[in-house]
């Protein structure tokens, strides 16, 4: 198999997998080193939009969304944790809401798909002056997250509730879902 057919091939099962591929798996499939590998992906991501590399491996961004809003709650030094979960589970962060009892509901867009999205967030977050939207909520939000499938938003909510993150809905929230 020469380099062509490897990298249409590598793109191909991309295309197929629900959850991201390690380098060190493609590898492996391959019978290349993983430096191989990544040379591949740097190549293919820049004809290819929607691949993201995340902690778990590569992941195409599949055309068809769900979206799920999650009601969450942590500290401001613990939003990167929060939303790296969320990316490396192939969720996208839409925006980030809170309800606030005299303004009512407030929304920012995020736009958050990977990692160095977090970082380039909790960057801007740390030099300012600034604090994330939920300080005036005691830490409580909700992100609205979009997915490829419904089985990813489940895999999200999963790790979330593991790492303490998820909050418990009110019964007046569960009226409209």
């Amino acid at each position: 198999m020469n380099t062509s057919q490897r990298r249409n091939e590598i793109l191909n099962i991309l295309k197929r997998s629900d959850v991201p591929i390690a380098a060190k798996n493609l590898a492996a499939h391959f019978g290349v080193s993983r430096q191989v590998i990544v040379q591949d992906m740097a190549v293919i991501r820049a004809s290819t939009p929607g691949i993201l590399a995340t902690a778990r491996g590569y992941t195409l961004q599949q055309e068809s969304a769900y979206t799920r809003e999650f009601k969450v709650r942590h500290r401001q030094e613990q939003a990167a944790d929060e939303l790296n979960i969320i990316v490396d589970c192939g969720g996208r962060v839409k925006n980030v809401s809170i309800s606030h009892r005299v303004y009512g509901r407030v929304t920012a867009e995020m736009d958050i798909r990977s990692r160095q999205d977090v970082l380039e967030f909790v960057n801007a977050i740390n030099s300012s002056r600034s604090s994330v939207l939920s300080t005036a909520t005691s830490g409580y939000h909700y992100h609205l997250v979009e997915a490829s499938s419904p089985e990813r938003l489940d895999l999200i909510e999963e790790q979330l509730n593991q790492a303490g993150f998820l909050a418990p809905l009110q019964p007046w929230e569960t009226e409209n879902m």
